[in-house]
């Protein structure tokens, strides 16, 4: 077994990997294929913590085009979240692997409320912990929350798991010719825009320099790799050649 590079690592899993090949909801064979692939990382000792998005059930952005306010419909995608957080907490609890949901919004009946310095011990102790509820707050996406809870927590790394294999020049589902960037800076994902996560996100990672790592998720044992130092995806960070 190798040593693993990293000590304490925050995956960012959005909504729609959830739903694996159905258009809606959650896929419950998605979410053992991810349990099994954080028990990799739970069983070399990784301290590890989740945020999971809402797309699959609610987007809050998108409900704008039918004329909800955006705070109300943030909301609701927070809640969202918290519904994902609670699947992926029972699919990880199945395998022995003991998990606490911590929630920016108050629900004490299904989670914790978010306090950090709890948050850190169970780390410590070697439990999985899953952030839901965004922020808490409207207008900030759960790619900003990842990076400010990654910040917070003192990840070394942050895992952005997505459904291709990094970023691209374009959209390789719509461009064949799409090209794959192995390393990037912040800098270079700001000023040609690419679409990894969004800019404030990006903004908030090259501040405190927070490396980030881009991969398929269906890719497996993709984070087993990434964890143990081999390059998968695309790495962002200051310096692109490492």
């Amino acid at each position: 077994m190798s040593e693993p590079k990293f000590g304490r690592v925050l995956l960012k899993l959005s909504g729609e990997a959830l739903m694996g090949d159905k258009g809606y909801g959650l896929c419950p064979d998605t979410l053992k294929y991810v349990a099994s692939e954080l028990e990799e990382l739970y069983n070399k000792n990784v301290e590890v913590a989740v945020v999971v998005g809402g797309g699959n059930i609610f987007r809050g952005v998108a409900a704008g085009t039918y004329g909800m306010d955006r705070a109300p419909a943030d909301h609701i995608g927070m809640l969202a979240t918290v519904m994902n957080s609670l699947a992926l907490q029972n699919a990880l609890e199945k395998r022995g692997i003991p998990t606490r949901v911590q929630s920016a919004i108050s629900m004490d009946e299904v989670a914790e409320p978010y306090i950090l310095r709890r948050a850190v011990r169970h780390l410590e102790k070697k439990r999985i912990v899953i952030f839901g509820a965004g922020t808490g707050s409207p207008y900030f996406t759960t790619d900003t929350a990842a990076v400010l809870r990654a910040h917070e927590i003192h990840a070394e790394i942050l895992l952005k798991a997505t459904k291709v294999d990094g970023v691209y020049d374009k959209d390789p589902e719509k461009n064949p010719d799409a090209v794959l960037y192995k390393n990037l800076t912040y800098m270079e994902v700001l000023e040609k825009q690419l679409r990894v996560m969004d800019m404030t996100a990006i903004s908030l990672a090259m501040d405190h320099e927070l490396p980030l790592c881009v991969f398929n998720l269906r890719q497996k044992g993709a984070i087993d790799s990434i964890i143990s130092g081999t390059q998968v995806g695309t790495i962002i960070r200051n310096n692109s050649k490492g």
